[in-house]
């Protein structure tokens, strides 16, 4: 037998050693879903809103509410058995009352329900404070707010995925949340991996009130970014995703589907990115866009995208992975209106043309419908009637001009003679109801924060600086909104100091050497929004919330007159 083994042809002998060569593994897509700033809009948004149609055009379109918005996560995921969804932040706080009142634990569920992978924190996640955020993420009951928690799911089990915080640091140097994660997908060869780095603007503690974030740093964005990046690709990223709440604002005109002459705080943070990064889902600005910056710079070859506010919108991010490679061959994002036209959600509500309709979905919607039934008895119960809406717009707000009137009523016996609301405050148009009439709910969609009252003295110099620091970010100014007798005239072109081109009260110019007494709500006295010489007022007096001072407002006038604009003038810029 050895013999005639040794017998048979050369060729037959070599075959036996020779393996069939394997074909390459082939490209392959993960389907991203990129959403921001949902804020707990968890019913449809009531009024019809601009938004890109994906075929180059604007439509006003019905949209949003947590079951459609459901359906359309589930309609881009199905679209690749490699998918993931990704958040940039701003998912919770300012909300309506339906999430707000629950502090957000409805929002929290829906986000489980549509299999979030990732968030990032954003900058309202810490508005009721660090701690509050900390039981978000991880689950109970303990009580760090004025509201209950668990109030209707007596288990509240915290979210099921992860919160990234890569530039938020506790006293003992560590973040407060995961820097990044990451997301594996096939096996073998053919094996793939997705990592996201998350983190919040690094101007967070001037937007937020200081005691909610008392011992946490916010580093520099491209530093914390680029310091992991090295990391995620040691631990065998194909992909490298930044989740970043901070956006850019498109110049007016600009297509939404390019980089155009963009502005906004984003745009230098990119500008240092390490080029290894793939793609940017970010947030902050509630704008829509696509943005290829390689035609901005061709060293970085990324693509940024934001889906607007509410949940109206959602991106649908095709990103693909060459395995031979490890690495991204190819991107391609648009942003899809979340329409909900649909007899669900409500008569009145037409389809926009050309853009699809998600039916709800069911178990999303009877999860929802405990939350608006339950803040339905609050919500329904009428505090007062109205002339007219009032619309938040600006430089200058009718709706902030009567907030700032009824927080002045409200405060005239501490000896308040000017009231200021911050613009970011007011958060939704109080849209007047069949015969004018307005509810509490409605007046809570408007201030949702509970922010408390504060009267305090402070010199006439130091009131024209409070005014200055309106500028103190160019990119988004924060006009606020004065009581009635009080006019200011404002050149945002002069140089920083020289803003403030006049402010009056009652018709007298401010007095730099005289003593004034203001009201403002605590965010702002505490430093928010940027106003740090608000911190500097004596003899603080503590009035009541800004929700009562609107309702007693209400109660004290039989018909509330919208108070015109014209306290503010803007020249130049």
């Amino acid at each position: 037998m050895i013999r005639t083994l040794f017998a048979l042809p050369l060729a037959v002998v070599l075959s036996a050693c020779v393996s069939v060569p394997r074909p390459a593994p082939e490209p392959i897509t993960v389907r991203i879903v990129g959403l921001n700033d949902f804020h707990g809009n968890i019913e449809p948004i009531k009024r019809p809103i601009m938004l890109e149609d994906g075929h180059g055009r604007k439509q006003e379109v019905y949209a949003g509410g947590a079951a459609w918005f459901a359906s359309a996560v589930a309609h881009l995921r199905s679209q690749s058995p490699f998918n993931m969804a990704i958040g940039a932040g701003d998912l919770i706080s300012a909300s309506p009352l339906a999430s707000s009142l629950f502090l957000d634990e409805p929002t929290v569920g829906v986000m489980n329900r549509i299999h979030l992978d990732f968030t990032s924190v954003g900058n309202h996640e810490f508005d009721r404070g660090w701690k509050e955020l900390k039981r978000i993420r991880e689950g109970g009951c303990e009580k760090f707010t004025l509201r209950e928690p668990c109030a209707v799911e007596p288990e509240y089990r915290g979210t099921d995925y992860p919160i990234l915080a890569a530039n938020v640091r506790t006293p003992d140097g560590t973040t407060l949340f995961p820097g990044y994660g990451i997301k594996r997908f096939g096996t073998g060869k053919s094996a793939v991996a997705v990592g996201v780095i998350g983190l919040t603007l690094r101007g967070t503690a001037q937007i937020v009130s200081p005691g909610g974030i008392e011992g946490l740093t916010f580093e520099d964005e491209a530093e914390s970014i680029n310091a992991l990046v090295p990391r995620v690709l040691a631990e065998g990223a194909d992909a490298v995703v930044v989740a970043i709440h901070q956006g850019l604002v498109p110049e007016p005109g600009d297509s939404y589907t390019g980089c155009g002459a963009m502005a906004g705080d984003l745009r230098g943070i990119l500008a240092k990115l390490d080029p290894r990064i793939d793609l940017v889902i970010s947030g902050h600005t509630h704008k829509s866009y696509v943005c290829d910056f390689s035609k901005v710079d061709p060293t970085r070859r990324f693509t940024v995208t934001s889906a607007g506010y509410g949940g109206t919108m959602l991106t649908d991010i095709a990103l693909t992975i060459d395995p031979r490679l490890n690495d991204v061959t190819a991107i391609a994002a648009r942003n899809v209106p979340v329409q909900s036209a649909t007899p669900e959600a409500g008569e009145g509500r037409p389809a926009a043309a050309g853009i699809a309709s998600f039916a709800p979905d069911a178990a999303v919607a009877a999860y929802v419908a405990r939350y608006t039934a339950a803040a339905a008895e609050v919500s329904n119960r009428p505090v007062g009637r109205i002339s007219a809406s009032a619309f938040k717009k600006k430089p200058e707000s009718s709706l902030g001009n009567l907030v700032a009137d009824a927080q002045l009523a409200s405060s005239e016996n501490a000896g308040a003679q000017i009231a200021f609301m911050n613009p970011g405050g007011v958060r939704t148009d109080l849209v007047a109801r069949e015969g004018g009439v307005v509810t509490f709910g409605d007046i809570y969609a408007v201030q949702p924060f509970g922010n408390t009252l504060v009267t305090m003295t402070y010199t006439g110099a130091q009131l024209l600086q409070i005014l200055e620091e309106q500028f103190a970010n160019m990119n988004d100014w924060n006009v606020l909104a004065p009581s009635e007798g009080f006019t200011m005239t404002l050149d945002p072109s002069r140089p920083a100091g020289e803003r403030v081109v006049k402010a009056a009260l009652n018709g007298q110019p401010i007095d730099p050497a005289a003593s004034y007494r203001v009201t403002l709500n605590n965010f702002m006295a505490a430093g928010g929004d940027g106003f740090v010489t608000a911190m500097q007022g004596t003899d603080p007096q503590v009035g009541p919330l800004d929700l009562d001072s609107m309702e007693a407002y209400f109660r004290a006038h039989p018909l509330v007159q919208i108070p015109p604009i014209g306290r503010v003038t803007m020249i130049g810029g």
